[in-house]
């Protein structure tokens, strides 16, 4: 084999249902494109709705297994699952060691096997003195679930009672201590919150987000809330020194396609570090595989079934749209274009807005452009559905398969009247003639941005402009919804009763434009969706996002600037 397709060995059990054991093994190993090897300790008949009986394989015949495969393939990383009993959890800890001794170390990984999820018992309670005097010696990783932790640790007397992060923490030091080099607490049946995450951080904390939302995300985190509660978490605690922990925390999902989860994370573990992957970067690729293969398995038998072990099989550029990530591109875009869109989201007039110190020319200057610029972004929506069709543009509306998204991009459109009508309202109000607004000579940012969206219209793909246009939509709703929040602080620097521009803050977090705003994500979302791109294409949406990012960023500064 070749480097790019390493060896690796599972040893563990057989799952006759197909969804754990080597069978969740080999799948794993095959789609991260390693070579894999087995050798079988038990016999199992079991389905996703339990396990009904167990079969031993014989200890010299387990060794003959392993012999045969590290005589003769040149093996980077093992792991070892269901070991059964004391018999075999011997015959296995000492091949293992006297390979080691012989022909050096690999990366071994240890998944204490001892219940299955229907509460069967898969390790005799005897093995487990030998499975940490012996194994873990051995074991550069051991990745327990909730229940193997307690029983281990009440193994040895000690402290073993998890019941929340914290104990996470302490019982993964306490596991390490028993003799691997490191130690994975797997926390599926721990119920924890943003809120405990925020509580344990410190400079021996590092909390990894792979999946969460960070910051300037509020327009994703308010309209996913109805798909899935974002604040309940599963997270894995990694304990690879007594001075550092490191936390993979992820949206929890609410599925019973479950079975084999353990045995799947440790087995991509494995193929990571078979190709010399870091232990932190190995346990975010892996849980991040395994949390996907959980989000996107299809139900199969009548109890836990399994996940999809081949869901990474076709690379996707666009994550499939799920329950805890119902906005996948937005979020692409958003976090590859991080700091200019806090730049644009919390910008000095934002901020001196909310304050409502922000002098009043400066707001009418903004808003005599905005409402000149709101002419080029109606003209190009309705470019989108096809309402205003420009030469050579390839139309929303004739590419859609359903009427949902094309109602969504309508909704856009409507709201933009709407709010060309509240922008005559504030002129009014500011004792700003309509005849003085739409007499209005333009800005050169004004200029700039709206020659950009028209030349992006003409290129011919609708999509590069429903990314453009997005950017303006999507960021004014989370301009709204970060000052409404951040109102509601306590001593809060947002002043909102009595602020000049409440009306401004309230028009754009409130229920009226931040339906636009779901229908604009809809848009966008359904689209790429339906229309998946190439590395070419979704790098041209990229740019287009941030160069439309930077553009309103230059909107505040000509405003702030009076340009």
């Amino acid at each position: 084999m070749t480097p790019e397709s390493p060896p690796v060995l599972t040893i563990a059990g057989s799952d006759s249902s197909g969804g754990a054991g080597i069978q969740a093994d080999l799948k794993t190993f095959t789609v991260h494109r390693c070579y894999g090897a087995s050798v079988a300790t038990a016999l199992t008949a079991q389905n996703t709705a339990g396990v009904q009986a167990v079969l031993g394989v014989p200890p010299d015949f387990v060794k003959q297994q392993m012999n045969s495969v590290l005589d003769d393939i040149n093996i980077k990383a093992i792991k070892t699952g269901m070991l059964f009993d004391t018999e075999n959890t011997k015959a296995v800890a000492q091949t293992l060691k006297g390979h080691f001794d012989a022909k050096g170390h690999v990366p071994l990984i240890c998944d204490p096997v001892c219940v299955s999820t229907s509460g069967h018992a898969l390790l005799h309670p005897d093995a487990l003195d030998v499975l940490i005097d012996e194994l873990f010696p051995l074991s550069d990783l051991i990745t327990p679930n909730k229940a193997e932790a307690e029983l281990l640790l009440k193994q040895r007397n000690l402290p073993s009672r998890i019941a929340n992060l914290e104990d996470m923490i302490d019982a993964a030091r306490q596991l390490r201590s028993l003799g691997p080099q490191a130690v994975l607490l797997k926390g599926g049946h721990c119920v924890v919150s943003l809120g405990d995450l925020e509580n344990v951080s410190s400079d021996e904390v590092h909390v990894v987000r792979d999946d969460l939302l960070g910051e300037n995300s509020n327009i994703l985190r308010i309209h996913r809330k109805n798909e899935q509660h974002p604040d309940s978490l599963v997270v894995d605690v990694l304990c690879a020194s007594d001075s550092h922990i490191t936390i993979f925390a992820r949206t929890r999902i609410q599925s019973t396609s479950t079975h084999g989860t353990g045995c799947t994370l440790s087995a991509a573990l494995v193929c990571q570090l078979a190709r010399g992957t870091s232990l932190s970067e190995a346990v975010r690729l892996a849980t991040a595989y395994t949390h996907n293969g959980i989000e996107t398995a299809i139900p199969i038998g009548s109890g836990f079934g399994p996940l999809n072990h081949i869901h990474s099989i076709t690379p996707r550029l666009v994550s499939p749209r799920t329950k805890t990530n119902p906005y996948p591109l937005t979020s692409s875009l958003i976090r590859s274009s991080r700091v200019i869109w806090k730049d644009y989201v919390q910008h000095e007039f934002v901020v001196l807005l909310g304050k409502g110190t922000l002098p009043k020319e400066n707001f009418l200057h903004f808003i005599k452009q905005d409402y000149l610029y709101l002419k080029y972004y109606a003209r190009a929506y309705a470019q989108v559905v096809g309402s205003f069709p420009l030469p050579n543009l390839t139309l929303l509306a004739a590419k859609s398969h359903a009427y949902a998204p094309i109602s969504a991009a309508i909704d856009v459109v409507l709201s933009i009247v709407q709010e060309s009508s509240m922008h005559m309202g504030y002129c009014v109000e500011w004792g700003v003639t309509e005849d003085e607004l739409i007499n209005t000579p333009e800005s050169p940012a004004l200029t700039a941005y709206g020659a950009f969206l028209i030349d992006t219209g003409m290129q011919g793909d609708s999509m590069k402009l429903v990314v453009a246009l997005a950017a303006c939509l999507l960021g004014y709703g989370e301009v709204g919804l970060w000052l409404k929040e951040e109102a509601r602080a306590p001593d809060s620097w947002v002043q909102w009763a009595g602020n000049p521009y409440l009306k401004w803050m309230e028009d754009y977090s409130g229920d009226v434009y931040q339906k636009a705003v779901k229908a604009g994500l809809e848009t966008l979302e359904s689209r790429a969706a339906a229309d998946a791109p190439s590395p070419i294409r979704f790098a041209d949406w990229q740019d287009v996002w941030e160069r439309c990012t930077q553009l309103e960023k230059g909107f505040w500064d000509m405003a702030m600037n009076l340009g």
